[in-house]
C-alpha cells in the first residue's frame, strides 16, 4: 500500500492548465524526481510533460516516446528521462531498467517522467502519482501524491497545498468551464 500522507486532487479546465501544472514541477523538482503518471489515452500526461519539459528548461519539441519507448532531454536545468510504456506488456518494462533512470545510475541525475506507469513491475521507493482523469463535463481532474517521501521537499508540499488552493477556488467561483488555462496561476 502506498503512502499517501501528501495528496491532493485538480481540476484541469483545458490542455493548457495541463501543461502549466507540469511547468510548475518542472520548476521546482529536485534531480532524481521520479513522476509516474496514469490516465486513459488523451488524458493528458505528454500535455503534461511538455509542461514539465518547459519549466525545466527545454526548448526541443517534447513528444511521447510511444515507438521509442525513452526520450532523453539533456538541454534544460536537469536532465529529463521520459518513458512511455504503452506497448508494453509483461516485463517489457523491466527489461528497460528504469530503475538507471529513477537511480541516478549510469545516467546524470534527472527527472524521470514515464507515462502508463500501471505497466510498471516495480516503483521506486519515493515518487509523485499523477492520476489523469477526465470529468463529466468533458474537463480533467489530476490526482496527485506524494509516495513514500517522509519529508518531502518544502517547494513541492507548497507547490500541493497552492494546486489545492487553486482548485479550491476554481470550484467555488464555479469557473470550471470559464477559466482560462493560460492563466492557470499557483
Amino acid at each position: 500500500m502506498k503512502d499517501t500522507s501528501h495528496t491532493g486532487k485538480v481540476l484541469l479546465p483545458d490542455a493548457a492548465a495541463t501543461r502549466a501544472l507540469g511547468q510548475k514541477f518542472g520548476q521546482l523538482l529536485p534531480s532524481n524526481s521520479v513522476i509516474l503518471l496514469v490516465g486513459e489515452l488523451g488524458a493528458g500526461k505528454t500535455t503534461f510533460t511538455q509542461g514539465l519539459g518547459e519549466g525545466m528548461g527545454i526548448t526541443h519539441s517534447i513528444v511521447s516516446p510511444t515507438f521509442t519507448l525513452i526520450a532523453e532531454y539533456f538541454e534544460g536545468r536537469l536532465p529529463l528521462y521520459h518513458f512511455d510504456l504503452y506497448r508494453l506488456e509483461g516485463s517489457g518494462a523491466a527489461e528497460l531498467y528504469p530503475e538507471i533512470y529513477w537511480e541516478g545510475i549510469e545516467v546524470e541525475p534527472g527527472i524521470t517522467a514515464i507515462e502508463w506507469s500501471q505497466r510498471l513491475p516495480y516503483k521506486p521507493p519515493t515518487y509523485i502519482e499523477i492520476q489523469l482523469d477526465y470529468t463529466p463535463d468533458d474537463q480533467r481532474q489530476a490526482a496527485i501524491a506524494l509516495v513514500g517521501m517522509e519529508s518531502p521537499p518544502p517547494a513541492l508540499v507548497h507547490l500541493l497545498q497552492e494546486t489545492l488552493r487553486y482548485s479550491k477556488r476554481q470550484e467555488a467561483e464555479g469557473r470550471r468551464k470559464t477559466i482560462d488555462g493560460s492563466r492557470f496561476q499557483l
